[in-house]
């Protein structure tokens, strides 16, 4: 199989695209070989180890709009291909999603990857295979290890209004452990012009958990607030992606809905040049 039928194979149909309210996704794996994956988007290493960084401004993502649903695509999802956008280390997906009123996705499969959403208005309702019925707000964060293989649905729970949500997918750091499901309201957690953290591979510390060393951060900021993320874990990379307002990130200034892929650093600087919103997801890059 060529590469890009393989590439593309991995994504298309996994969200059921082009489904009403009562059909069924083909049936699709999410597993992906690692061999095949193309590293930090071709960039070389460096002889010396310097911050290096990727910008993907808000206006080149991919884009599909099925009427029910439009969604923006960071990395190469579906029908939107960019060989230089395939994944940041282990973040295989960031979509960026509007479902319009009472739609949604009908039950699909999804085995071997790390699912996590974030609503950022409306409510989303979930039903799975494991038995889980649950509605996620804003304000709350999603898990889900797909592990061994688990199939759900996502629906608009409201018949009156959109609803929209981040849906970041994960490699495992472990392939096939048993489908695990879990969700917790964040909102509490959010401290004004911090960085909080809402997600980590501990069972036992703040947020959610799932099955990688990663850790995810969300920061409002004030106009003019300064600080500084360290990053967890020796050889990880930060994948910044502005929700709202601007910023300047490890000296690049990005607006809403810009990423900044930042790796080979031990720390970096933030400055919001407006009221900000921000989520860093930091991964690793092997």
């Amino acid at each position: 199989m060529k590469r890009k039928e393989f590439l593309l194979k991995t994504a298309l149909g996994a969200l059921g695209l082009g489904m009403t309210n009562k059909s069924s996704a083909k049936e699709t794996s999410d597993s992906v070989d690692r061999s095949a994956q193309v590293g930090f988007n071709h960039i070389k290493e460096m002889e010396t180890k310097t911050l290096t960084t990727v910008l993907h401004k808000a206006d080149t993502r991919g884009h599909a709009n099925h009427g029910w649903l439009n969604s923006f695509h960071t990395f190469s999802f579906a029908n939107y291909y960019n060989p230089e956008r395939v994944h940041f280390g282990m973040l295989r997906v960031l979509n960026d999603d509007t479902v319009a009123p009472g739609r949604g996705f009908g039950t699909h499969p999804h085995d071997n990857m790390e699912i996590i959403s974030i609503p950022l208005s409306g409510d989303l309702e979930h039903k799975d295979s494991m038995g889980t019925k649950a509605v996620i707000k804003e304000g709350e964060i999603q898990v889900m290890s797909a592990g061994t293989g688990v199939y759900h649905s996502e629906y608009n729970k409201n018949s009156d209004k959109e609803v929209k949500f981040l849906q970041i997918w994960i490699f495992p750091r472990e392939q096939n452990v048993k489908p695990r499901y879990d969700q917790m309201e964040i909102a509490k957690l959010l401290k004004p012009n911090t960085l909080s953290q809402v997600l980590s591979p501990e069972q036992d510390d703040q947020g959610v958990w799932i099955n990688q060393d990663a850790w995810f951060h969300i920061g409002h900021f004030d106009k003019d607030v300064n600080t500084s993320y360290e990053l967890k874990k020796p050889g990880n990379g930060v994948y910044a992606f502005m929700l709202e307002g601007s910023a300047t990130i490890a000296g690049q200034e990005l607006s809403a809905r810009d990423g900044l892929g930042i790796r080979d650093a031990e720390n970096f600087e933030v400055e919001a040049s407006a009221d900000a919103k921000i989520l860093l997801m930091e991964v690793p890059m092997n």
